[in-house]
């Protein structure tokens, strides 16, 4: 399996598509939580890491924000608690938890935006149909998901789908009740970033559902 502590050192090169990504996906939650501002809002991020996607936005003056990252490797997840706290971000948590079972957010109030970054990437094809089919139960109505994908590429890659592998991610949330709001895919990068909106659909009792492991 792969070492997530190393990997997110490779944010450290300005000039890589990982550091890229992250300027898109930060400015991409910050223009979601512009459009909250002065209601209270809840924000959920899945396999969150350290938070460097989230925290320095939250920073930037959202107090509305109520903010779940729900990360399984305990230094990673130290080191956003770290990270919130010199932020002076109180209403963060960080929870050490396994983002890939329903029980994980048994307890929680349904979320406005929810980030799946660098999810989709490493999970298997059906369950990516199977935890974008179960985002509904985690959202309120309108709710945003932002998310990112690189393109196929590399004997590793768990999708069998041919081709730009976000095209497939685009089409799960299609079959899933939700509506695109944005999608971007530099020219010169394999990374994509999505935007889709959640439509009123119903939803039953999540507990226990497994959603996704890891394939690498």
């Amino acid at each position: 399996m792969a070492d997530w502590n190393a990997w997110h050192r490779n944010y450290d090169d300005p000039a890589s598509g990982l550091a890229r990504r992250l300027a898109t996906v930060r400015a991409e939650l910050a223009r979601l939580l512009a459009a909250t501002e002065g209601r209270p809002t809840r924000l959920l991020s899945l396999c969150a890491g350290d938070g460097r996607d989230t925290l320095p936005v939250l920073a930037a003056g959202h107090d509305n924000v109520r903010a779940v990252l729900v990360e399984i490797d305990a230094g990673l997840g130290a080191a956003a608690r770290a990270q919130a706290s010199q932020l002076n971000l109180p209403d963060v948590e960080v929870r050490t938890a396994d983002a890939g079972v329903m029980d994980t957010y048994a307890d929680l109030p349904p979320a406005d935006v929810l980030l799946a970054c660098g999810v989709f990437g490493n999970i298997s094809d059906t369950d990516l149909e199977t935890t974008v089919g179960a985002f509904p139960r985690l959202l309120t109505p309108g709710a945003a998901v932002l998310w990112t994908r690189g393109a196929s590429t590399g004997d590793d890659d768990p999708t069998s789908h041919p081709g730009d592998a976000a095209e497939l991610v685009r089409k799960v949330f299609t079959r899933h009740g939700f509506v695109e709001e944005r999608f971007i895919r530099p020219d010169d990068a394999g990374f994509r970033v999505g935007v889709h909106r959640l439509a009123d659909v119903p939803r039953s009792d999540p507990t226990g559902r497994h959603l996704f492991r890891f394939t690498r």
